[in-house]
């Protein structure tokens, strides 16, 4: 009975230690943001205060100034009508991103060409603000790598990216 008992216990460890080390950020090339969690979360903004945005109005969100990427996962930010910006979300082949989907107001950004060839395991993808709306940028790709051989651990976490994008 003893042993059988000992057998469990070292199985439960086991299993534990495995299922905390498939979170884990390895090297392997991987240039993902460096951050899991099941829900984005906002990055707060350095001051309290609405931030302006570049058509003048303050609506509490950062203006786009510059090419969105997988750390502004969670973030929120500012238009004006004709601005345009790339996305890019850089993957492994072990953990490729899914293409970028839109929603929301989807008529307030169109989608043109991104200029530039992409590995398959990374997504990409260009905007051009045409009308006032919200828009809701998504992409997923998988928490662990998928087992190379027989018998490997695997788990079914997903990493999550999300954007807000305001056109005014």
């Amino acid at each position: 009975m003893r042993r059988t008992t000992f057998h469990r216990a070292s199985l439960a460890a086991a299993s534990l230690l495995l299922l905390a080390g498939c979170g884990s950020q390895g090297g392997g090339g991987d240039k993902g943001s460096g951050t899991v969690s099941a829900k984005p979360t906002p990055t707060p903004s350095a001051t309290s205060t609405p931030t302006p945005s570049a058509s003048g109005s303050s609506a509490g969100c950062t203006p786009l100034t510059s090419d969105l990427t997988a750390a502004d996962s969670g973030r929120t930010f500012c238009l004006a009508q004709d601005g345009a910006f790339r996305v890019t979300l850089t993957g492994s082949e072990q953990r490729p991103w899914k293409k970028i989907t839109a929603a929301g107001d989807t008529a307030a950004l169109k989608e043109i060409n991104y200029g530039i060839m992409l590995r398959g395991s990374d997504a990409g993808a260009a905007y051009q603000a045409v009308a006032s709306g919200t828009v809701t940028l998504s992409s997923t790709r998988p928490l662990c790598a998928e087992p190379t051989a027989p018998g490997r651990v695997s788990c079914k976490g997903i990493q999550e990216w999300q954007v807000t994008v305001r056109v005014e």
